[in-house]
């Protein structure tokens, strides 16, 4: 057996049912994520807070920007969004797609995009924005129909091939870039709604990996090859749980000394 697929067989014996179950099993993910999501994109993230506003609510005598503070709140705000939904294994919408954004970008929009170009959490990008070394990015008025063509494409794999399908969600999803912004903490958060709805177990993308992220999102744009994806989203998923897989190995057995035989 794999090392990848040792974690899924723990994930999966966990038998998750509740949002009890999951809230036991994601207690110190929820925060890693957070932080490493937001991180990768914001390089004044730091874990001391975003712990403390999953832990208390609140950070104390804080004195950075107020656009990062709110990123790391609404990180919360969506993870207890979801919760039930996942539990529900309610399926991916364009409608739940636009609430997870509004929850990830509520009060982080800058003056240009809220106010000149008009753009709002929870609404599709109004004007053309592009990512990427290959400056990828569906038009405004297409945004949409891909959205759902790639929802319907990733529904029909389903079951079948968690993994590579969410690795087709999360580089698809960036590829169409259909947000102002905000596009890489949805697509991260989207990645691991859909594996955990399907009973796989999510991952963290670490901000030290980023470069080789961006590598494997790239190798999509350019040549539409998910391989570097799915294999780095395989190594960032053991990398995740890996101590919780040593934690549940058995503990070897010792020889009894030679008196007691």
């Amino acid at each position: 057996m794999s090392r990848y697929d040792a974690v899924v067989k723990m994930w999966q014996d966990w038998n998750i049912r509740t949002v009890d179950d999951l809230a036991l099993r994601l207690d110190n993910f929820r925060i890693l994520f957070a932080y490493n999501s937001g991180k990768i994109e914001n390089a004044e993230i730091n874990y001391h807070d975003t712990r403390e506003i999953f832990e208390n609510g609140k950070v104390v005598g804080y004195t950075g920007s107020t656009r990062t503070l709110f990123e790391q709140q609404n990180q919360k705000v969506c993870y207890d969004f979801l919760q039930d939904k996942i539990i529900a294994k309610e399926p991916l919408s364009i409608e739940l797609i636009c609430a997870v954004h509004r929850a990830l970008t509520e009060g982080t929009y800058d003056e240009r995009r809220y106010i000149v170009n008009g753009e709002r959490p929870g609404e599709f990008k109004k004007h053309d924005y592009v990512t990427g070394k290959n400056e990828v990015g569906s038009p405004p008025d297409e945004v949409e129909n891909d959205l759902a063509e790639l929802i319907e494409e990733v529904n029909a794999i389903g079951a079948k091939a968690p993994l590579k399908a969410g690795a087709y969600l999360h580089a698809r999803f960036e590829n169409i870039h259909p947000f102002a912004d905000g596009n890489g903490r949805v697509g991260r958060t989207l990645l691991n709604y859909w594996l955990m709805i399907n009973d796989y177990p999510p991952t963290i993308v670490y901000e030290e990996d980023r470069r080789a992220y961006y590598d494997a999102l790239q190798a999509y744009d350019e040549q539409e090859d998910l391989t570097p994806l799915v294999q780095f989203l395989e190594a960032q998923t053991v990398k995740t749980w890996s101590r919780s897989v040593e934690d549940k190995k058995p503990a070897p057995h010792k020889k009894l000394n030679s008196f007691l035989l």
